[in-house]
C-alpha cells in the first residue's frame, strides 16, 4: 500500500493534523508525518515533494495557516495528489488560508478540505488510494455503514424521547 504524507508548516498544527494521523492509523494506512515549511525550510519542501512518489507515497496532506503556501508547493513540485487542510488562526481566523490554499492556478490542483478538516483530509486520501485497493475501498464502505448505524441509533433514541 502506498503511504500518506502528512507535512505541516508548524508544530503549532499538531493538535489538529494528528487527527488525520490517527484516522490514516484506523484504516491501516501507513504514514509519515513531516514539519516542513515553503517559507523557512523551502529546498527542504521542495525536495521532499520531488522525491515522494519515488518514496512510496500515494497521497500528500498539507496544513497550513494564514500565508498557506505549503500545498501549493508540495502541488508544485509533485503530481502525487495534493490534499490541503487551511488552518485555523491569524487575522482572518482561517479565511486567508482557505482562499490561499483553494485558488491555485490551472494544472496545478489542490485538493482542499474545511478549515481545521485534518479528519476529512484522512478520508480523501483513503479514498483516493483505494481506487487500486479493494480491501482499504471495502473498509470505507464498512465504516460508512457504522456510520449509517450510528445515526439510526440517534434517531431512535430521538424518536423515543418525543
Amino acid at each position: 500500500m502506498k503511504k500518506v504524507a502528512v507535512i505541516m508548516g508548524s508544530d503549532s498544527d499538531w493538535p489538529v493534523v494528528k487527527g488525520a494521523c490517527e484516522q490514516l492509523e484506523s484504516f491501516g494506512i501507513p504514514y509519515e508525518a513531516h514539519i516542513l515549511s515553503a517559507h523557512r525550510t523551502p529546498d527542504k519542501a521542495a525536495s521532499f515533494a520531488k522525491s515522494a512518489r519515488a518514496d512510496g507515497f500515494g497521497v500528500l496532506i498539507c496544513a497550513a495557516g494564514m500565508a498557506a503556501h505549503l500545498a501549493g508547493a508540495f502541488a508544485g513540485n509533485s503530481t502525487l495528489p495534493v490534499i490541503g487542510i487551511p488552518m485555523k488562526g491569524g487575522a482572518m481566523d482561517g479565511l486567508d488560508a482557505l482562499l490561499a490554499t483553494v485558488q491555485m492556478p490551472s494544472g496545478i490542483p489542490v485538493a482542499t478540505v474545511a478549515i481545521n478538516g485534518a479528519k476529512n483530509a484522512a478520508f480523501l486520501a483513503a479514498q483516493i488510494l483505494s481506487v487500486s485497493d479493494d480491501a482499504l475501498a471495502a473498509r470505507l464502505d464498512d465504516h460508512r455503514v457504522k456510520m449509517a448505524a450510528q445515526i439510526a441509533e440517534k434517531e431512535a433514541k430521538l424518536q423515543a424521547e418525543l
